[in-house]
């Protein structure tokens, strides 16, 4: 019983896309590691860009500092 849990930020992506992520996430553990589709589990954890840190920093304040950093990075 596979669980993949994948976080994002909370900027933009649309319910489409989350959709697409889950049921291509799901066939690559059918077709890889031959596990049942009806037993796979996928979770999408979307992360306040304020709750995001890197390099010391919170994604928004990156942002901030530099807007032409492109936001679905």
């Amino acid at each position: 019983m596979p669980y993949v849990n994948i976080r994002i930020t909370d900027d933009g992506v649309t319910a489409e896309q989350k959709r697409q992520v889950i049921h291509e996430v799901t066939e690559v553990l059918v077709r890889v590691l031959n596990k049942r589709p009806d037993g796979t589990f996928v979770v999408i954890d979307e992360v306040p860009t304020d709750n995001w840190g890197h390099g010391g920093e919170s994604v928004t304040e990156i942002r901030r500092k530099n807007p032409t950093v492109h936001q679905n990075r």
